[in-house]
């Protein structure tokens, strides 16, 4: 749980930039012939308003198409792309007081949800690399602690997320602790795929609990400013007092005080009045600009 610092995604992107600096010397045939549907391309301009049709549409983010947008629309924020898929093998400390992040959400050996994960995996495959790690990690829960994990635990992770039980683990954690509760308050207050989301993402960065930047508090404050559409609100007001509140529980951490998640993606497509994620879909993310058709 967590996203990573923004010095991680800093030295992430200036690495970007080399490599795009290095390709402007390769025929522009050869770079056309290695792109691929799942590839990040720069955004085009906003020229079309996305109206939001007569008769709201019932799908959800759970929609599979919906959650795979959600899917790289998180990944563009975490992990600078937009393969999510990619993101199983990834583990680092990040330096922000919680351990190890690692996985396609963020899991950290410091909040709980990176322990609950390896439980699940040696719970569905005892003999699992990762299984010989658990009492460090219960160790070192609540903590920015390596004890008992290092050296090998970053390595033996990367081996992990080969096996498609680790893959499932992290799958089925992320829905069961962030997706699926974002998605079901998101319904019940009857906000839209873009709400939704709104919910996921606030949900996969700040946790849930009873501290003033959880996602529940930054709920509160929302209901505080504006009424949600179950309860007869204007759903872009609401989402506009969610993302607000949100802004304001980022900024209270430096790791997250780059709001541009906020800024210049939810709130470009909320402004675009595009409430169900239509494709397609032009945004920024510290700087960067994504793409999905």
């Amino acid at each position: 749980m967590r996203s990573r610092s923004i010095s991680s995604r800093v030295t992430r992107i200036a690495t970007r930039v080399v490599l795009g600096v290095a390709l402007l010397t390769v025929p522009a045939t050869a770079i056309a012939a290695t792109a691929t549907s799942g590839s990040r391309t720069p955004a085009a301009p906003h020229s079309t308003t996305h109206s939001a049709p007569s008769s709201r549409a019932a799908t959800g983010l759970d929609d599979p198409a919906k959650k795979e947008i959600a899917m790289q629309l998180v990944s563009s924020a975490e992990n600078s792309s937009l393969d999510w898929k990619d993101q199983y093998r990834y583990i680092e400390d990040i330096g922000d007081g919680r351990g190890y992040t690692g996985g396609i959400i963020g899991f950290c050996s410091g909040t709980h949800d990176m322990l609950e994960l390896v439980e699940l995996y040696t719970k569905r495959k005892p003999d699992n690399i990762l299984a010989k790690y658990l009492p460090a990690l219960r160790k070192v829960d609540g903590s920015d602690s390596h004890e008992g994990l290092d050296p090998n635990y970053t390595k033996d992770w990367k081996k992990a997320a080969q096996d498609s039980a680790f893959q499932k683990a992290q799958n089925d954690e992320r829905d069961r602790v962030y997706f699926n509760p974002a998605v079901k308050q998101g319904k019940s207050d009857g906000v839209g795929v873009l709400g939704q989301f709104a919910y996921y993402d606030a949900i996969v960065m700040h946790g849930d609990g009873d501290e003033d930047t959880s996602f529940s508090s930054i709920r509160k404050r929302a209901l505080n400013k504006a009424k949600p559409p179950s309860q007869g609100g204007d759903e872009k007001k609401y989402l506009n007092a969610f993302l607000d509140a949100r802004v304001w529980a980022m900024e209270q951490e430096e790791a997250h005080s780059d709001t541009s998640r906020v800024d210049t993606a939810q709130r470009v497509f909320l402004k675009d009045g595009n409430l169900d994620l239509h494709t397609p879909l032009d945004w920024k993310v510290y700087g960067e600009d994504f793409h999905i058709g």
